[in-house]
């Protein structure tokens, strides 16, 4: 659920894992329980974000036992915890740039246990807008390209008949990644499963305008402490940063 690296690969690499996808699902089922109660609908058919949620959850691999119990429960009102969106940002090793996505249904402990992370792994807690005018949301979808067999003209036609604006590929990285507007990312990564790629993610994400590089032992051991600290709290949804890890 977070942007950790340029491409996010390491969040996929921890979603592997039976504890991180446990973590997942309760992070995704704070979003429908949210959608739902906003919205007053809990019929996917009618209501597009919550679709949206919902393929975000099975791309998650989410049991459909599990979604259609959250659902039936939300829509019930038989969910009493009112959640909120709030964001916090604030400051990294060597001034790295944070920002924190949080659904909480208590601010003051929510802000109190991110506080601590940042102050207990050499950052430091700031004022909103401290760092968020750095980022812009943007769709991304990632594709699987670990066999090298995509081809850029191809791929081209293939965004573009998907609704993307934009591609990368190459540089060293097994994947090729798509830009498209932040709402549009799940169907365009529907789109592109079409067209016979391995969508790897496709969600909405914050990315830096700048990235900022850390040469310290002791600096990357921080950052990747704070990094796992926040996205292993609950009321964590998405953490984004502008540190370059990935060189």
């Amino acid at each position: 659920m977070s942007g950790h690296s340029k491409w996010s690969t390491i969040k996929r690499k921890k979603g592997e894992k039976d504890g991180a996808r446990a973590k997942i699902f309760t992070k995704i089922s704070r979003e429908i329980i949210v959608c739902i109660k906003e919205t007053g609908n809990a019929d996917p058919a009618n209501n597009g974000k919550l679709r949206d949620l919902i393929t975000k959850a099975k791309s998650n691999n989410i049991p459909n036992e599990n979604i259609e119990r959250l659902l039936k429960k939300a829509a019930g009102g038989n969910e009493k915890n009112d959640y909120e969106d709030c964001v916090y940002e604030g400051y990294g090793p060597n001034g790295v740039a944070v920002m924190v996505e949080c659904l909480t249904d208590n601010r003051n402990r929510t802000a109190g246990e991110v506080r601590h992370y940042f102050d207990k792994y050499g950052g430091n807690m700031g004022a909103t807008g401290c760092v968020s005018f750095m980022f812009s949301q943007k769709g991304v979808v990632v594709l699987d390209n670990e066999d090298k067999e995509i081809d850029s003209d191809a791929l081209m036609e293939h965004v573009l008949e998907a609704g993307g604006d934009d591609f990368e590929l190459g540089g060293g990285e097994n994947t090729a990644v798509v830009y498209c507007p932040p709402e549009k990312a799940i169907t365009v990564g529907e789109e592109m499963k079409k067209q016979g790629y391995t969508v790897l993610s496709a969600e909405a994400e914050q990315i830096p305008s700048t990235y900022t590089k850390l040469t310290d032992e002791e600096h990357i051991k921080k950052m990747n402490l704070l990094l796992e600290m926040l996205e292993d709290y609950d009321d964590v949804q998405n953490v984004w940063h502008n540190w370059n890890n990935w060189e």
